[in-house]
């Protein structure tokens, strides 16, 4: 399963990449900033982002710290757990967030990002309590000055503490885009999808996948 997903994955890539070929006349670096694709905000910016969707949503502040690195945070506010679809339950997640750019051309962007953090779920009976810690690969493709598209592979890794926990290892990947409306202020949509593979704190299934939805509209805003 894992190997059919990175194939897609990479399939997914080449076609958006072809693209991107095809209309070189008409690429250029977008606004020269970005929350979603491998662009950081900026060497000194510092950008607001606000998402709502599937699992939940999220308030985040990030900063350039320098040109090709972020640093930053987000709260998010979740009813479903982790993005699995058949497990809707309140929960809480604060989350350190970093950005950084591993490539940039005219044409194409390539960054890595990660958000560590603790987690909490709220049933009826307990709480699951738990640490995330998820790793992305975005290749991001300026179209013009107004839109930046994007495709990725996320590993949201995460450990549940405590009986019945352990740790999941959920598989993401898809795409999304920003359609910045002027300099300063871009409306997103991001979504990944994918299987989970783990621990559920339910003793049923264990080992079995899980399917796995990010499906997030958005504003970012760059002060």
């Amino acid at each position: 399963m894992k190997r059919s997903v990175l194939n897609g994955f990479l399939v997914l890539v080449l076609l958006v990449s072809g693209v991107a070929v095809a209309q070189e006349a008409s690429y250029g670096r977008g606004q020269g900033w970005s929350v979603l694709s491998g662009q950081t905000v900026g060497q000194g910016g510092t950008a607001l982002v606000g998402q709502v969707g599937w699992p939940g949503l999220s308030l985040g502040l990030l900063h350039g710290a320098t040109s090709k690195f972020d640093i930053g945070g987000k709260l998010s506010f979740n009813y479903g757990r982790e993005g699995i679809v058949t497990s809707v339950v309140p929960g809480l997640k604060l989350q350190a967030w970093v950005r950084l750019m591993l490539l940039q051309s005219s044409r194409v962007n390539v960054g890595l990002s990660f958000a560590p953090g603790p987690f909490f779920y709220f049933y009826e009976n307990f709480t699951d309590v738990g640490l995330s810690l998820p790793i992305a690969l975005t290749v991001g493709i300026p179209v013009g000055s107004a839109l930046m598209l994007n495709v990725g592979l996320d590993i949201p890794f995460y450990v549940v503490f405590g009986a019945g926990g352990g740790p999941v290892f959920p598989l993401l990947l898809g795409g999304g885009l920003e359609y910045f409306v002027d300099r300063n202020l871009a409306i997103t949509f991001n979504v990944r999808m994918g299987p989970s593979i783990g621990a559920y704190g339910d003793f049923r299934g264990r080992g079995r996948a899980r399917f796995t939805l990010e499906a997030m509209f958005g504003v970012a805003y760059r002060m």
